[in-house]
């Protein structure tokens, strides 16, 4: 139910968004400056905003020379899934995925934002040892906007910290191959949100859905200086954070022409039907492919697959007929931002990234949840904790 109500409250959140204004505006962010270190930022000018290290939010195109060769940009697809990896969605993922290879030769891979309640870690090993990404999605999920909404630095760095030293011990995945985050409901913090997670040692956040910026859509940019990125779940940040990525989440639109900012939050989807799906799909896609290439994230939740009979087989034509075109490249977040710092034309990547080799040891839990007296099974690698990794004790001792 957390999950279904998760999707209506995006949904509800965007249809409000749009029905109370005719143009989207930039919500203020009116919070004082975090620990007198954080400045205003300004606006940015491309002169003093040089990649790799800096990109303005405004830049439509990888680099302005290829303006006219826009059909020679690589097109990236970002596959992002949120919340618990299980065993029946780990099951949807190998089916999705499996054999499933790039332009280049490369494997195809996904992003999976994780929270940890409900969480299979062997799965997670196993995804990880296959090269997905995988990131951030809080130990808690919170209690709902309004804890996201006020959460200070500390309740940030608390929720991913802990997180990140719960993905190192129990799934084996090296922390430093953790780069992005999600907030739960899309619900950020303004500065403190990214703040926390640049000194987290994160590299991207991908919690910030445009729908003013989708005709053309938005390219990935950073914090340095102030996004001109429309803010539809406020507070959004205006301080500068330097060197810190947005992934915009730009926005799908459904049948009666509403955003969504994950499919699973489209309102008005089409009739459950495998053509009429993926020419849905199509049409979304074809945005930004017949346009700047800009990155085409698919955004959901496993579990919007038992929403409609159709609704997996669908989705997975739609990613292999992707795999027909010989520009189309489905990676991870981290993998496309690589790109993002050192665009060029055709082929992206020189070669293909190295797979991690963990070993995990499987071994089936049964602990106490300390704050509410629940017993609780976790599968993790190689030690049972002695109580149910939570905040403030993410190891279970």
């Amino acid at each position: 139910m957390k999950y279904i109500s998760t999707w209506l409250l995006i949904g509800l959140l965007f249809i409000l968004a749009i029905t109370s204004q005719a143009k989207p505006k930039k919500t203020k962010n009116k919070q004082k400056q975090i620990d007198g270190e954080l400045v205003k930022a300004e606006s940015c000018k491309a002169a003093n905003c040089k990649l790799p290290d800096c990109r303005c939010s405004g830049v439509t195109l990888p680099r302005s020379k290829f303006a006219g060769q826009e059909k020679e940009i690589p097109q990236f697809v970002t596959i992002t899934f949120d919340d618990a990896v299980n065993v029946v969605n780990y099951a949807q993922y190998e089916l999705l995925f499996n054999d499933l290879t790039n332009p280049d030769g490369c494997p195809a891979s996904g992003t999976f934002f994780l929270s940890h309640e409900y969480t299979d870690y062997t799965r997670v090993n196993a995804l990880y040892n296959a090269g997905h990404e995988i990131a951030l999605h809080s130990v808690s999920h919170g209690d709902g906007t309004d804890y996201w909404r006020t959460a200070d630095m500390a309740i940030i760095e608390k929720e991913f910290g802990n997180q990140l030293d719960i993905l190192e011990t129990f799934a084996k995945v090296d922390r430093k191959s953790v780069r992005g985050m999600r907030l739960p409901f899309l619900q950020i913090s303004g500065n403190n949100t990214f703040e926390a997670a640049r000194r987290l040692g994160l590299a991207y956040d991908s919690s910030w859905p445009t729908q003013q910026f989708k005709d053309p859509p938005m390219w990935p940019y950073t914090l340095d200086y102030l996004s001109e990125q429309d803010c539809q779940i406020g507070p959004c940040p205006d301080a500068s954070i330097p060197g810190f990525w947005v992934n915009p989440m730009v926005t799908w639109t459904d049948l009666e022409g509403y955003s969504c900012s994950m499919i699973d939050a489209c309102v008005y989807p089409p009739e459950d039907n495998i053509d009429d799906l993926v020419d849905w799909m199509l049409e979304n896609f074809n945005r930004h492919y017949e346009g700047n290439r800009a990155p085409f994230g698919m955004y959901l939740h496993a579990a919007w697959f038992a929403r409609g009979r159709n609704y997996f087989a669908a989705f997975r034509k739609f990613i292999h007929k992707l795999r027909t075109y010989p520009d189309v490249y489905l990676t991870s977040i981290s993998r496309m931002l690589e790109y993002v710092k050192k665009p060029v034309l055709g082929k992206p990547f020189k070669k293909c990234p190295t797979l991690p080799t963990t070993e995990c040891q499987a071994r089936q839990c049964n602990v106490r949840k300390v704050s509410t007296g629940e017993e609780r099974y976790i599968s993790v690698c190689d030690k049972c904790p002695t109580v149910y990794p939570w905040l403030d004790n993410p190891l279970g001792q």
